[in-house]
């Protein structure tokens, strides 16, 4: 049995390696040219050590002194004696370089552009075979004909072999421009994946709060929950300044009937809209609709709304299980916590 394992660096690139249930993570990860921190190879030193956000796996011996019972208790591992009985995700205290690895390059195809409402677009661009990535995560994308990059989230499966992005038109943009005039079988150039806002396991509600194009990492998760199932509430805002911003309404639907622990909620700031739902993402949020702090709450949007959540919820009085967020500005520079 193969299990995929995601190596998430400290410099935000993260690398998702084949591991054999009886080989170590280690040693896949050498294999496949990735020099994780390592020295002794026996679980005595724990120079290896590392932290497992997720999946399953076994450890084989390793003494106190490079693991206490307490860090294995609280996920900490040895990858020289960790092997994977699930796809898991491994955090690794140094940068991709000092590992002497990087972010992968993919040179893809644009399938297709189309404009969903005057002020976004959504990308699809062929792969020549899947590019996994972890749901949330982002790529940086070359614009053709320029040195230039941007840097978008994925809104597809994370298997899937045509990949898309739903992407802000900008008026005078460089991609948005490009976008414009784009043809099926352009080549593009892909670096990633990469970021820490990520799908976390779903062990309890969900909330989700999307402003404008921060849909994008949403539609993915959605798409891995789907895929895997859950039986967690989840509840998805999906906020936008004017009635004709919101797109991929259908797909969310689609979604929706797919899970029906989802709840999909609507809201437009413009008070001239007829919306049933208007003003900001804070307006329509109480503690109940935090689930009193038990939930996991992720943030995808601009800034303002990232620092308008952070001082509603602590106005209150809510401090979720875990707060994750991405911001972007218009040049769609990530930053994320």
């Amino acid at each position: 049995m193969t299990y995929k394992i995601a190596l998430n660096f400290e410099d935000g690139v993260t690398r998702i390696i084949d591991c054999e249930a009886d080989e170590k993570v280690s040693d896949a990860a050498f294999r496949q040219k990735i020099n994780v921190p390592m020295d002794c190879r026996d679980g005595v030193c724990g120079t290896c050590k590392c932290k497992a956000e997720r999946g399953e796996y076994e450890l084989g011996f390793y003494l106190e002194d490079a693991m206490t019972e307490e860090e294995a208790a609280q996920g900490m591992v040895l990858t020289c004696q960790m092997m994977p009985k699930s796809d898991c995700v491994v955090a690794i205290p140094a940068s991709s370089l000092a590992c002497k690895t990087g972010a992968q390059s993919v040179q893809a195809s644009v399938a297709g552009v189309e404009a969903l409402s005057e002020t976004s677009f959504r990308l699809r661009v062929t792969l020549p075979a899947a590019m996994p990535f972890l749901p949330g995560q982002y790529v940086n994308v070359q614009v053709p004909g320029t040195s230039a990059t941007r840097a978008y989230s994925f809104s597809s499966h994370p298997e899937a072999t045509e990949a898309s992005f739903l992407i802000r038109n900008i008026p005078g943009g460089l991609m948005s421009g490009y976008l414009a005039r784009a043809k099926a079988g352009d080549a593009m150039a892909l670096t990633g994946p990469m970021g820490a806002f990520y799908l976390r396991p779903v062990t309890r509600p969900q909330v989700f709060l999307a402003g404008g194009t921060g849909l994008a990492p949403f539609l993915s998760m959605l798409e891995q929950i789907a895929t895997a199932g859950t039986d967690h509430p989840i509840r998805l805002y999906y906020a936008v300044t004017r009635d004709a911003d919101l797109v991929e309404l259908d797909r969310l639907e689609s979604l929706a009937s797919m899970i029906p622990s989802l709840e999909i909620i609507t809201i437009v700031a413009d008070a001239a809209s007829a919306h049933a739902k208007k003003g900001f993402v804070t307006d329509h949020l109480t503690a109940a609709d935090l689930w009193d702090g038990a939930a996991d709450v992720y943030l995808c949007g601009p800034p303002p709304m990232v620092e308008a959540v952070r001082a509603h919820m602590a106005g209150l009085g809510v401090s979720p299980a875990s707060f994750l967020f991405e911001k972007f500005n218009p040049s769609e520079t990530k930053a994320a916590a």
